[in-house]
Protein backbone atom coordinates (compact mmCIF):
# COMPACT_ATOMS: atom_id res chain seq x y z
CA UNK A 1 0.00 0.00 0.00
CA UNK A 2 1.59 3.26 -1.13
CA UNK A 3 1.65 6.26 1.21
CA UNK A 4 -0.04 9.39 -0.05
CA UNK A 5 -0.07 12.93 1.30
CA UNK A 6 -3.44 13.72 2.86
CA UNK A 7 -4.02 16.89 0.81
CA UNK A 8 -3.19 14.98 -2.41
CA UNK A 9 -5.50 12.14 -1.38
CA UNK A 10 -8.39 14.56 -0.77
CA UNK A 11 -7.81 16.21 -4.12
CA UNK A 12 -7.71 12.88 -5.95
CA UNK A 13 -10.76 11.50 -4.13
CA UNK A 14 -12.89 14.28 -5.56
CA UNK A 15 -12.35 12.87 -9.06
CA UNK A 16 -14.37 9.76 -8.08
CA UNK A 17 -18.19 9.97 -8.13
CA UNK A 18 -18.58 7.81 -5.04
CA UNK A 19 -16.68 5.82 -2.44
CA UNK A 20 -17.20 3.17 0.21
CA UNK A 21 -17.41 4.30 3.84
CA UNK A 22 -16.33 1.73 6.45
CA UNK A 23 -16.38 1.78 10.25
CA UNK A 24 -17.06 -0.40 13.28
CA UNK A 25 -20.49 0.08 14.85
CA UNK A 26 -21.13 0.28 18.63
CA UNK A 27 -21.80 -3.48 18.75
CA UNK A 28 -18.39 -4.24 17.21
CA UNK A 29 -19.61 -5.17 13.74
CA UNK A 30 -17.97 -3.81 10.59
CA UNK A 31 -20.17 -1.69 8.37
CA UNK A 32 -19.53 -0.66 4.76
CA UNK A 33 -21.80 1.59 2.78
CA UNK A 34 -21.55 3.15 -0.68
CA UNK A 35 -21.58 6.93 -0.46
CA UNK A 36 -21.65 9.67 -3.12
CA UNK A 37 -19.74 12.90 -2.82
CA UNK A 38 -21.66 15.87 -1.48
CA UNK A 39 -20.65 19.40 -2.41
CA UNK A 40 -17.44 19.64 -0.41
CA UNK A 41 -14.45 21.96 -0.48
CA UNK A 42 -11.45 22.53 1.75
CA UNK A 43 -9.55 19.91 3.70
CA UNK A 44 -12.55 17.76 4.72
CA UNK A 45 -14.59 15.30 2.68
CA UNK A 46 -18.36 15.53 2.84
CA UNK A 47 -20.10 12.31 1.85
CA UNK A 48 -23.73 11.36 1.56
CA UNK A 49 -26.58 11.42 1.94
CA UNK A 50 -26.38 8.25 4.08
CA UNK A 51 -29.38 6.35 5.42
CA UNK A 52 -29.99 7.17 9.12
CA UNK A 53 -29.51 3.55 10.21
CA UNK A 54 -26.11 3.40 8.45
CA UNK A 55 -24.61 6.60 9.82
CA UNK A 56 -21.40 6.10 11.82
CA UNK A 57 -21.27 7.13 15.50
CA UNK A 58 -20.27 10.74 16.06
CA UNK A 59 -16.47 11.07 16.16
CA UNK A 60 -15.91 7.45 15.07
CA UNK A 61 -12.74 6.59 13.15
CA UNK A 62 -13.79 5.78 9.58
CA UNK A 63 -12.09 4.74 6.39
CA UNK A 64 -13.16 5.68 2.90
CA UNK A 65 -11.93 4.01 -0.27
CA UNK A 66 -12.38 5.49 -3.72
CA UNK A 67 -11.49 3.15 -6.56
CA UNK A 68 -11.66 2.56 -10.30
CA UNK A 69 -10.98 -0.54 -12.39
CA UNK A 70 -11.75 -1.40 -16.00
CA UNK A 71 -12.34 -5.05 -16.99
CA UNK A 72 -10.64 -6.25 -20.15
CA UNK A 73 -12.51 -9.46 -21.16
CA UNK A 74 -10.11 -12.30 -21.77
CA UNK A 75 -7.16 -10.23 -20.58
CA UNK A 76 -7.75 -8.99 -17.04
CA UNK A 77 -8.02 -5.42 -15.83
CA UNK A 78 -6.42 -2.08 -16.44
CA UNK A 79 -6.79 1.58 -15.44
CA UNK A 80 -6.64 0.45 -11.81
CA UNK A 81 -6.40 3.15 -9.19
CA UNK A 82 -7.61 3.84 -5.68
CA UNK A 83 -7.41 6.31 -2.81
CA UNK A 84 -7.84 5.41 0.87
CA UNK A 85 -8.38 7.99 3.60
CA UNK A 86 -8.88 7.54 7.34
CA UNK A 87 -9.99 10.00 9.98
CA UNK A 88 -12.68 10.97 12.51
CA UNK A 89 -16.23 11.51 11.25
CA UNK A 90 -18.86 14.08 12.18
CA UNK A 91 -22.51 13.55 11.32
CA UNK A 92 -24.33 16.53 9.86
CA UNK A 93 -27.91 15.56 9.16
CA UNK A 94 -27.69 12.79 6.58
CA UNK A 95 -24.15 13.72 5.61
CA UNK A 96 -20.82 12.50 6.97
CA UNK A 97 -17.89 14.93 7.22
CA UNK A 98 -14.53 13.16 7.36
CA UNK A 99 -11.35 14.95 8.46
CA UNK A 100 -8.60 12.80 6.87
CA UNK A 101 -5.61 12.17 9.12
CA UNK A 102 -3.77 9.64 6.92
CA UNK A 103 -4.06 8.33 3.39
CA UNK A 104 -2.71 5.87 0.85
CA UNK A 105 -3.28 5.22 -2.82
CA UNK A 106 -2.12 3.84 -6.11
CA UNK A 107 -2.58 4.77 -9.75
CA UNK A 108 -1.54 2.22 -12.36
CA UNK A 109 -0.80 5.01 -14.83
CA UNK A 110 1.90 6.29 -12.43
CA UNK A 111 3.16 3.00 -11.01
CA UNK A 112 2.63 -0.16 -13.10
CA UNK A 113 1.07 -3.07 -11.24
CA UNK A 114 4.21 -5.22 -11.18
CA UNK A 115 6.30 -2.36 -9.82
CA UNK A 116 3.58 -1.63 -7.25
CA UNK A 117 3.64 -5.26 -6.12
CA UNK A 118 7.45 -5.24 -5.97
CA UNK A 119 7.51 -2.11 -3.84
CA UNK A 120 5.32 -3.91 -1.30
CA UNK A 121 7.43 -7.07 -1.01
CA UNK A 122 9.01 -5.92 2.27
CA UNK A 123 5.60 -5.17 3.78
CA UNK A 124 4.31 -8.54 2.58
CA UNK A 125 7.23 -10.40 4.12
CA UNK A 126 6.80 -8.49 7.38
CA UNK A 127 3.14 -9.50 7.48
CA UNK A 128 3.98 -13.15 6.79
CA UNK A 129 6.65 -13.10 9.50
CA UNK A 130 4.08 -11.85 11.98
CA UNK A 131 1.63 -14.58 11.04
CA UNK A 132 4.31 -17.27 11.12
CA UNK A 133 3.85 -18.25 7.47
CA UNK A 134 6.06 -18.16 4.42
CA UNK A 135 5.50 -18.28 0.67
CA UNK A 136 5.90 -21.66 -0.98
CA UNK A 137 6.22 -23.05 -4.48
CA UNK A 138 6.47 -26.61 -5.71
CA UNK A 139 9.97 -28.06 -5.78
CA UNK A 140 10.04 -27.89 -9.57
CA UNK A 141 9.15 -24.20 -9.78
CA UNK A 142 11.51 -23.34 -6.94
CA UNK A 143 14.42 -24.98 -8.77
CA UNK A 144 13.24 -23.50 -12.08
CA UNK A 145 13.31 -19.97 -10.66
CA UNK A 146 16.36 -20.28 -8.42
CA UNK A 147 18.60 -21.64 -11.17
CA UNK A 148 17.00 -19.68 -14.04
CA UNK A 149 16.89 -22.79 -16.22
CA UNK A 150 15.71 -21.07 -19.44
CA UNK A 151 19.02 -19.24 -19.71
CA UNK A 152 20.81 -22.55 -20.26
CA UNK A 153 20.54 -21.86 -23.99
CA UNK A 154 23.67 -19.76 -23.48
CA UNK A 155 25.49 -23.00 -22.57
CA UNK A 156 23.81 -25.49 -24.89
CA UNK A 157 24.58 -23.45 -28.03
CA UNK A 158 28.42 -23.19 -27.73
CA UNK A 159 28.72 -26.80 -26.52
CA UNK A 160 26.55 -27.98 -29.42
CA UNK A 161 28.59 -25.85 -31.83
CA UNK A 162 31.84 -27.39 -30.61
CA UNK A 163 30.35 -30.85 -31.02
CA UNK A 164 29.23 -30.04 -34.57
CA UNK A 165 32.72 -28.75 -35.46
CA UNK A 166 34.24 -31.93 -34.03
CA UNK A 167 31.80 -33.94 -36.13
CA UNK A 168 32.72 -31.94 -39.22
CA UNK A 169 36.36 -32.81 -38.50
CA UNK A 170 35.42 -36.51 -38.14
CA UNK A 171 36.37 -36.58 -34.45
CA UNK A 172 33.07 -36.44 -32.56
CA UNK A 173 32.74 -38.65 -29.45
CA UNK A 174 29.23 -38.66 -28.00
CA UNK A 175 30.14 -39.85 -24.50
CA UNK A 176 32.80 -37.22 -23.91
CA UNK A 177 30.56 -34.55 -25.44
CA UNK A 178 27.72 -35.44 -23.07
CA UNK A 179 30.11 -35.26 -20.12
CA UNK A 180 31.21 -31.80 -21.28
CA UNK A 181 27.59 -30.72 -21.58
CA UNK A 182 26.84 -31.89 -18.03
CA UNK A 183 29.86 -30.02 -16.65
CA UNK A 184 28.96 -26.86 -18.57
CA UNK A 185 25.32 -26.97 -17.43
CA UNK A 186 26.37 -27.45 -13.78
CA UNK A 187 28.82 -24.56 -14.03
CA UNK A 188 26.26 -22.27 -15.66
CA UNK A 189 23.60 -23.05 -13.04
CA UNK A 190 26.18 -22.46 -10.33
CA UNK A 191 26.98 -19.08 -11.90
CA UNK A 192 23.30 -18.14 -11.95
CA UNK A 193 22.82 -19.08 -8.30
CA UNK A 194 25.99 -17.44 -6.95
CA UNK A 195 25.16 -14.29 -8.91
CA UNK A 196 21.84 -14.10 -7.08
CA UNK A 197 23.66 -14.45 -3.77
CA UNK A 198 26.13 -11.71 -4.71
CA UNK A 199 23.35 -9.38 -5.91
CA UNK A 200 21.41 -10.01 -2.71
CA UNK A 201 24.52 -9.12 -0.68
CA UNK A 202 25.13 -5.94 -2.68
CA UNK A 203 21.47 -4.94 -2.45
CA UNK A 204 21.05 -4.46 -6.20
CA UNK A 205 18.25 -7.03 -6.54
CA UNK A 206 16.45 -5.71 -3.44
CA UNK A 207 16.62 -2.17 -4.83
CA UNK A 208 15.22 -3.30 -8.18
CA UNK A 209 11.49 -2.54 -8.31
CA UNK A 210 11.13 -3.32 -12.03
CA UNK A 211 12.17 -6.97 -12.40
CA UNK A 212 11.09 -8.78 -15.55
CA UNK A 213 11.23 -12.44 -16.64
CA UNK A 214 14.62 -11.61 -18.18
CA UNK A 215 16.16 -9.23 -15.64
CA UNK A 216 16.37 -8.44 -11.95
CA UNK A 217 17.52 -11.88 -10.82
CA UNK A 218 15.45 -14.88 -9.79
CA UNK A 219 14.00 -12.99 -6.75
CA UNK A 220 13.79 -16.21 -4.70
CA UNK A 221 15.89 -14.69 -1.90
CA UNK A 222 13.95 -11.40 -1.94
CA UNK A 223 10.60 -13.24 -1.83
CA UNK A 224 11.69 -15.57 0.97
CA UNK A 225 11.30 -18.67 -1.21
CA UNK A 226 14.89 -19.85 -0.70
CA UNK A 227 17.34 -18.74 1.98
CA UNK A 228 20.67 -17.15 1.14
CA UNK A 229 22.43 -20.06 2.86
CA UNK A 230 20.61 -22.63 0.72
CA UNK A 231 21.45 -20.70 -2.43
CA UNK A 232 25.13 -20.51 -1.45
CA UNK A 233 25.24 -24.25 -0.69
CA UNK A 234 23.49 -25.00 -3.98
CA UNK A 235 26.05 -22.96 -5.90
CA UNK A 236 28.87 -24.76 -4.08
CA UNK A 237 27.39 -28.14 -4.99
CA UNK A 238 26.98 -27.21 -8.64
CA UNK A 239 30.53 -25.87 -8.83
CA UNK A 240 31.79 -29.06 -7.16
CA UNK A 241 29.99 -31.17 -9.77
CA UNK A 242 31.37 -29.10 -12.64
CA UNK A 243 34.85 -29.13 -11.10
CA UNK A 244 34.78 -32.88 -10.48
CA UNK A 245 33.84 -33.59 -14.09
CA UNK A 246 36.50 -31.13 -15.22
CA UNK A 247 39.18 -32.98 -13.26
CA UNK A 248 38.08 -36.28 -14.79
CA UNK A 249 38.24 -34.76 -18.28
CA UNK A 250 41.63 -33.22 -17.60
CA UNK A 251 43.00 -36.54 -16.33
CA UNK A 252 41.64 -38.59 -19.21
CA UNK A 253 41.56 -36.21 -22.19
CA UNK A 254 44.00 -33.29 -21.84
CA UNK A 255 45.69 -31.60 -18.91
CA UNK A 256 45.23 -28.31 -20.77
CA UNK A 257 41.61 -28.52 -19.63
CA UNK A 258 42.81 -27.55 -16.15
CA UNK A 259 43.70 -24.10 -17.50
CA UNK A 260 40.41 -23.85 -19.38
CA UNK A 261 38.49 -24.83 -16.25
CA UNK A 262 40.40 -22.40 -14.06
CA UNK A 263 39.70 -19.55 -16.47
CA UNK A 264 36.01 -20.51 -16.67
CA UNK A 265 35.78 -20.59 -12.87
CA UNK A 266 37.32 -17.14 -12.49
CA UNK A 267 35.10 -15.65 -15.20
CA UNK A 268 31.88 -17.25 -13.92
CA UNK A 269 32.34 -16.85 -10.18
CA UNK A 270 33.94 -13.44 -10.51
CA UNK A 271 31.17 -12.05 -12.68
CA UNK A 272 29.38 -10.56 -9.64
CA UNK A 273 31.14 -12.13 -6.64
CA UNK A 274 34.10 -10.65 -4.77
CA UNK A 275 36.94 -10.03 -5.21
CA UNK A 276 36.64 -9.60 -8.98
CA UNK A 277 33.06 -8.34 -9.45
CA UNK A 278 33.65 -7.89 -13.17
CA UNK A 279 30.14 -6.62 -13.89
CA UNK A 280 30.54 -3.88 -11.28
CA UNK A 281 33.62 -2.69 -13.17
CA UNK A 282 31.86 -2.52 -16.53
CA UNK A 283 33.51 -5.76 -17.69
CA UNK A 284 30.46 -8.01 -17.60
CA UNK A 285 29.94 -8.12 -21.35
CA UNK A 286 33.55 -9.03 -22.30
CA UNK A 287 33.57 -11.70 -19.59
CA UNK A 288 30.33 -13.25 -20.84
CA UNK A 289 31.41 -13.06 -24.49
CA UNK A 290 34.65 -14.86 -23.66
CA UNK A 291 33.20 -17.44 -21.26
CA UNK A 292 30.09 -18.38 -23.26
CA UNK A 293 31.94 -18.26 -26.56
CA UNK A 294 35.57 -19.33 -27.10
CA UNK A 295 36.23 -20.72 -23.60
CA UNK A 296 33.23 -23.03 -23.61
CA UNK A 297 33.46 -24.02 -27.28
CA UNK A 298 37.22 -24.52 -27.44
CA UNK A 299 37.17 -26.34 -24.10
CA UNK A 300 34.46 -28.71 -25.32
CA UNK A 301 36.29 -29.36 -28.59
CA UNK A 302 39.50 -30.05 -26.65
CA UNK A 303 37.74 -32.51 -24.33
CA UNK A 304 36.00 -34.31 -27.18
CA UNK A 305 38.94 -34.53 -29.61
CA UNK A 306 42.00 -34.08 -27.34
CA UNK A 307 43.13 -31.28 -29.69
CA UNK A 308 42.86 -27.51 -29.83
CA UNK A 309 40.89 -25.89 -32.65
CA UNK A 310 41.18 -22.28 -33.78
CA UNK A 311 38.09 -22.88 -35.91
CA UNK A 312 36.04 -23.55 -32.76
CA UNK A 313 37.35 -20.28 -31.33
CA UNK A 314 36.46 -18.27 -34.43
CA UNK A 315 33.02 -19.87 -34.95
CA UNK A 316 32.05 -19.30 -31.33
CA UNK A 317 32.93 -15.61 -31.22
CA UNK A 318 29.57 -14.52 -32.75
CA UNK A 319 27.80 -16.79 -30.26
CA UNK A 320 29.70 -15.24 -27.36
CA UNK A 321 29.04 -11.70 -28.58
CA UNK A 322 25.30 -12.31 -28.94
CA UNK A 323 25.19 -13.95 -25.51
CA UNK A 324 26.85 -10.83 -24.09
CA UNK A 325 24.13 -8.78 -25.77
CA UNK A 326 21.52 -10.71 -23.77
CA UNK A 327 23.18 -9.47 -20.61
CA UNK A 328 23.59 -6.00 -22.13
CA UNK A 329 19.93 -5.44 -23.02
CA UNK A 330 18.66 -7.17 -19.87
CA UNK A 331 20.56 -4.62 -17.79
CA UNK A 332 18.65 -1.68 -19.26
CA UNK A 333 15.62 -1.98 -16.92
CA UNK A 334 18.01 -2.72 -14.02
CA UNK A 335 19.81 0.59 -14.56
CA UNK A 336 18.34 2.64 -11.66
CA UNK A 337 18.84 -0.11 -9.06
CA UNK A 338 22.35 -0.92 -10.30
CA UNK A 339 23.36 2.75 -10.19
CA UNK A 340 21.92 3.19 -6.69
CA UNK A 341 23.92 0.24 -5.31
CA UNK A 342 27.24 0.92 -7.02
CA UNK A 343 26.91 -1.74 -9.72
CA UNK A 344 28.60 0.24 -12.48
CA UNK A 345 27.63 -1.75 -15.56
CA UNK A 346 28.18 -0.38 -19.04
CA UNK A 347 24.48 0.49 -19.12
CA UNK A 348 24.97 2.61 -15.98
CA UNK A 349 28.17 4.22 -17.27
CA UNK A 350 26.97 5.06 -20.78
CA UNK A 351 24.24 7.43 -22.01
CA UNK A 352 21.29 5.97 -23.87
CA UNK A 353 22.54 6.87 -27.36
CA UNK A 354 25.84 5.07 -26.78
CA UNK A 355 24.12 2.02 -25.33
CA UNK A 356 21.84 1.71 -28.36
CA UNK A 357 24.70 2.30 -30.79
CA UNK A 358 26.81 -0.24 -28.88
CA UNK A 359 24.18 -2.92 -29.36
CA UNK A 360 24.05 -2.28 -33.10
CA UNK A 361 27.85 -2.30 -33.38
CA UNK A 362 28.34 -5.60 -31.53
CA UNK A 363 25.58 -7.33 -33.51
CA UNK A 364 27.12 -6.00 -36.73
CA UNK A 365 30.50 -7.46 -35.75
CA UNK A 366 28.93 -10.80 -34.85
CA UNK A 367 27.18 -11.20 -38.19
CA UNK A 368 30.18 -9.85 -40.10
CA UNK A 369 32.23 -12.68 -38.58
CA UNK A 370 29.58 -15.19 -39.66
CA UNK A 371 29.78 -13.81 -43.20
CA UNK A 372 33.57 -13.66 -43.26
CA UNK A 373 34.05 -17.25 -42.04
CA UNK A 374 33.25 -19.00 -45.35
CA UNK A 375 34.82 -16.17 -47.38
CA UNK A 376 38.12 -16.68 -45.53
CA UNK A 377 37.83 -20.46 -45.70
CA UNK A 378 37.58 -20.81 -41.91
CA UNK A 379 34.02 -22.14 -41.63
CA UNK A 380 31.93 -24.14 -44.13
CA UNK A 381 29.63 -22.33 -46.55
CA UNK A 382 26.35 -23.63 -45.01
CA UNK A 383 27.12 -21.67 -41.82
CA UNK A 384 25.96 -18.60 -43.75
CA UNK A 385 22.48 -19.75 -42.69
CA UNK A 386 23.28 -18.11 -39.34
CA UNK A 387 22.88 -14.70 -40.97
CA UNK A 388 19.17 -15.33 -40.59
CA UNK A 389 19.55 -14.54 -36.89
CA UNK A 390 20.10 -10.89 -37.84
CA UNK A 391 16.33 -10.56 -38.27
CA UNK A 392 15.85 -10.75 -34.50
CA UNK A 393 18.76 -8.39 -33.88
CA UNK A 394 16.95 -5.79 -35.98
CA UNK A 395 13.70 -6.46 -34.11
CA UNK A 396 15.53 -5.76 -30.86
CA UNK A 397 17.43 -2.71 -32.05
CA UNK A 398 14.69 -0.71 -33.75
CA UNK A 399 12.48 0.03 -30.70
CA UNK A 400 15.29 0.01 -28.12
CA UNK A 401 15.77 3.78 -27.91
CA UNK A 402 12.02 4.44 -27.84
CA UNK A 403 11.36 1.99 -25.00
CA UNK A 404 14.59 2.55 -23.10
CA UNK A 405 12.94 4.07 -20.01
CA UNK A 406 9.93 1.67 -20.04
CA UNK A 407 10.97 -1.54 -18.23
CA UNK A 408 7.91 -3.62 -19.11
CA UNK A 409 7.76 -2.41 -22.71
CA UNK A 410 11.31 -3.79 -23.05
CA UNK A 411 10.17 -7.37 -22.39
CA UNK A 412 9.38 -8.20 -26.06
CA UNK A 413 12.77 -6.77 -27.03
CA UNK A 414 14.58 -8.86 -24.44
CA UNK A 415 12.72 -11.89 -25.75
CA UNK A 416 13.66 -11.21 -29.38
CA UNK A 417 17.26 -10.65 -28.26
CA UNK A 418 17.38 -14.12 -26.69
CA UNK A 419 15.89 -15.59 -29.86
CA UNK A 420 18.58 -13.77 -31.86
CA UNK A 421 21.31 -15.55 -29.92
CA UNK A 422 19.55 -18.91 -29.97
CA UNK A 423 18.60 -18.82 -33.67
CA UNK A 424 22.07 -17.70 -34.76
CA UNK A 425 23.77 -20.38 -32.70
CA UNK A 426 21.47 -23.19 -33.82
CA UNK A 427 21.80 -22.12 -37.47
CA UNK A 428 25.57 -22.26 -37.10
CA UNK A 429 25.24 -25.79 -35.71
CA UNK A 430 22.88 -26.69 -38.57
CA UNK A 431 25.37 -25.28 -41.06
CA UNK A 432 28.08 -27.60 -39.76
CA UNK A 433 25.73 -30.58 -39.79
CA UNK A 434 24.78 -29.84 -43.38
CA UNK A 435 28.46 -29.57 -44.28
CA UNK A 436 28.97 -33.04 -42.81
CA UNK A 437 26.16 -34.52 -44.90
CA UNK A 438 26.91 -32.70 -48.15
Amino acid sequence: MAGLAVAEAVSRSRTYPHGVLSYVDPDGYPVSVAVPHAEDTGADLVLGPVSRDLLPPEGAEVGVIFSHIRPQPGVGYDERRYVNVWGPARVEGGLVRVSPAKASGWDEAETPFFEYAERNVAAGREYMDKTGTRPRLSAFWTVFLATRLPFLTATVVPVALAGAIAGHDGRFALGWWLLCLLAAVAAHLGINVINDVADADSGSDSANVNPTPFSGGSRVIQYGLVSRRTMALTATGLYALAGGIGIVLAATRSTQLLWVGALALVLGYGYTARPFRFVHRGLGEPVVALGFGPVMAAGTYLAVTRAFSWESVYASIPVGLLTAMILYVNQVPDRPADAATGKRTLIVRWPKARVVAGYAAVCAVAFALVLAGPLLGITPVPTLLALGGAYWAVQTYRPLAERYELPYALIPLMQSNVVCHLATGLLLVLGYLLAIVF
